[in-house]
């Protein structure tokens, strides 16, 4: 039923970057941590940059679990289910980072990203996921259902936000700079890219 593969290309490849959504799943190490899973969207937001090696944008929201959980450990667990077409699930599993904004491979990786404008969006890193193990199952009992539109609603709320209200937003939520479990989150202020050379 469920096949392994040896990297992300052909119709693995095509199947994962058409889809409109995917999850992600990170825990921390303790044993009693909370677990998190999260549905990701927007379309344009996900990358594949080579045969081992995906991508995300993470945008503005009122929790950092996923970041507070790669910087501990780096465990990641992305998945995309077909609602439409012939019926599969594809699991990437794999080691991530969150690359924050001040990073050096910030703007060669948001290059990886020419579809979506993260600005009115409040970006606040991006994930990259190197696979150590990729596979599908068949997905027979996921149900049918029809995409319509990526909803505007996240960009029309976080577009009225600069750097500095956009950290005073973070600052003022209870699980963005820590975790749920008390892990360091997303760094605050928020870091500022790299300054063009000229």
């Amino acid at each position: 039923m469920g096949k392994t593969y040896e990297r992300i290309d052909g119709r693995l490849r095509t199947f994962i970057e058409a889809q409109p959504m995917f999850f992600t799943a990170t825990a921390p190490l303790a044993g009693d941590g909370t677990i998190n899973l999260s549905p990701k969207g927007l379309r344009g937001s996900f990358a594949v940059l080579d045969e081992l090696t995906v991508a995300y944008l993470d945008f503005a929201g009122s929790n950092a679990e996923t970041v507070a959980h790669l910087r501990e450990n780096g465990r990641i667990t992305l998945m995309w289910c077909a609602f439409t077409g012939p019926p599969n699930i594809v699991r990437v599993h794999g080691r991530g980072e969150p690359v924050f904004r001040d990073d050096p491979r910030w703007p060669e990786l948001l290059g990886h990203f020419p579809d979506i404008d993260p600005g009115p969006h409040g970006l606040r890193a991006i994930v990259v996921v190197h696979a150590e193990l990729i596979r599908d199952t068949c997905g027979y009992a996921v149900p049918l259902m029809t995409y319509e539109a990526d909803r505007d609603l996240h960009g029309r709320r976080f577009a009225r936000e600069d750097d500095a209200s956009l950290s005073a937003y973070f600052a003022g939520k209870d699980h963005v700079a820590t975790s749920i479990d008390g892990l360091p989150g997303l760094p605050l202020p928020l870091p500022l890219p790299p300054t063009p050379a000229r």
